[in-house]
């Protein structure tokens, strides 16, 4: 029985010490130029940026096929990996067979010439197979691998909290209905509205905007855990940084105050960005060519460098002091906007900066009072051409706090019952973030629109693909 030739990834054949006799690639044509004699095919598979040059011989007896060999066909080629004669590449593959698996026709949008990123996303089917594409969605998969990596290094639990909730965690009222109700006739109750207990789950549900309060949980069964995951946020909002999909990392830490959460934070993101410089050079240089030439001196500057920490009243001063004019104002017990954060952290510390210690007025319920009776322990981790990458906070450990934090922010106890037990049944100091995984791919790639590090985006209005 004849031996099966194994297929080689076009990324393992590049990164070869020595040649072979016997190749078989298999992958989709970016170009194809015809000379005398030969045609040379550059062939992708996705499995790294750079193309392996192809070299049919006119001599192959099904050469008149080769018309069909078009930018976009998928192709099947087996021959000899030798050393390329030609410059800026190893090796080349001297067909002796290849097979058109799937043709495409003329066509096919992504010919040999640049696209812009607006006509990118709407081939969104399409679209990874560009390079620029290519080279975001490869860090997308290796800093998920990193996400878990980190966690798991330090023994934390990896939890799946649910995607359908009952509570809303952020107070924000921006949710996603869930329901099995007929839209245009739902059962009412005697008051003429909407009867909830008819639905699915007996009660309103939502997608969830967070996996916090569950994994608070776990963190006190099992001190550390984290979860990763996707969150939901019905915000009407169109800008760079907003989708209504995206993907949360969410760490929870039992026996650990606001200090040891901002410790934690600032050591993930030097982690993140430490692995992506480390394993991720080739799809980089791209990004530091044709999107971003500051990016990795910026990544290297970060890694390197200790985090600044400020008090959100010092902030508050900085940002007053600037002289700089902000289309937000400046007020103290307002939130930061992305142009106060960037301020921070590109113009005057001109590195990461946490900030601490916010206002309890424009905070959720679950983060824990300061004894000056103004504040909360709450911390938000700013980064360059971001902004905020990081937000979390000291969680309220006190039964009594918490009850009357719940009825401040207009919250039935009733809803939260279990969050209310785990704080009459062994409770402790615990602490956790959440570190949005879209804008930390931003930071890492310089790319600066959301919808193009999200493979599908989901945005007010958009839900193609």
């Amino acid at each position: 029985m004849k031996m099966k030739t194994k297929r080689t990834l076009v990324k393992a054949a590049l990164g070869r010490e020595e040649s072979m006799d016997s190749i078989l690639i298999k992958g989709w044509v970016r170009t194809r130029r015809d000379s005398k004699g030969f045609s040379f095919v550059e062939v992708n598979d996705g499995s790294c940026l750079k193309n392996i040059q192809v070299i049919v011989d006119a001599t192959w007896p099904d050469y008149a096929k080769i018309d069909e060999v078009t930018t976009g066909a998928a192709i099947s080629v087996t021959g000899e990996l030798a050393a390329s004669l030609g410059k800026g590449q190893k090796w080349e593959i001297r067909a002796s067979g290849l097979e058109v698996l799937g043709t495409a026709d003329s066509s096919y949008p992504l010919q040999k010439k640049g696209h812009g990123a607006e006509y990118l996303r709407e081939i969104a089917h399409l679209r990874p197979r560009s390079n620029m594409f290519g080279c975001i969605f490869r860090v997308r998969n290796r800093l998920a691998f990193a996400v878990h990596n980190f966690f798991q290094e330090k023994e934390f639990l990896y939890v799946h909290t649910p995607l359908i909730t009952a509570n809303d965690c952020e107070g924000a009222g921006e949710l996603f209905r869930v329901s099995s109700l007929d839209a245009k006739s739902p059962p009412l109750n005697d008051a003429g509205e909407v009867d909830f207990g008819e639905d699915f789950f007996a009660r309103p549900t939502y997608l969830a905007v967070s996996g916090q309060l569950e994994a608070e949980i776990f963190a006190t069964a099992f001190s550390n855990v984290y979860t990763f995951g996707p969150t939901f946020r019905a915000e009407n909002s169109n800008t760079s940084r907003h989708a209504s999909e995206f993907w949360m990392i969410e760490p929870e830490m039992a026996f650990c105050d606001l200090e040891g959460n901002m410790d934690l934070a600032e050591e993930f993101v030097k982690y993140l960005i430490a692995d992506i410089l480390k394993n991720c050079q080739e799809d980089l240089s791209l990004f530091a060519r044709f999107v971003d030439k500051g990016l990795l001196n910026r990544l290297q500057f970060v890694v390197d460098r200790p985090f600044k920490r400020v008090s959100y009243t010092k902030a508050i001063e900085l940002l007053q002091k600037s002289g700089k004019k902000f289309e937000f104002p400046v007020d103290y017990g307002a939130n930061l906007q992305s142009e106060h954060e960037r301020y921070l952290a590109e113009d005057h510390f001109r590195c990461p900066v946490t900030v601490y210690d916010f206002p309890k007025e424009i905070k959720p319920f679950y983060m824990r009072s300061n004894d000056d009776g103004k504040t909360v322990g709450a911390m938000d981790l700013l980064v360059p051409k971001i902004g905020e990458i990081v937000g979390g906070s000291q969680r309220e450990e006190r039964f009594d706090v918490l009850s009357e934090n719940l009825k401040h922010h207009g919250l039935s106890e009733k809803d939260y019952w279990w969050y209310l037990e785990l704080r009459k049944y062994g409770t402790v100091e615990h602490s956790g973030f959440g570190l949005g995984f879209e804008r930390m791919l931003m930071f890492v790639t310089g790319v600066a629109n959301i919808r193009d590090v999200i493979p599908f985006a989901r945005t007010p209005g958009n839900a193609e693909f």
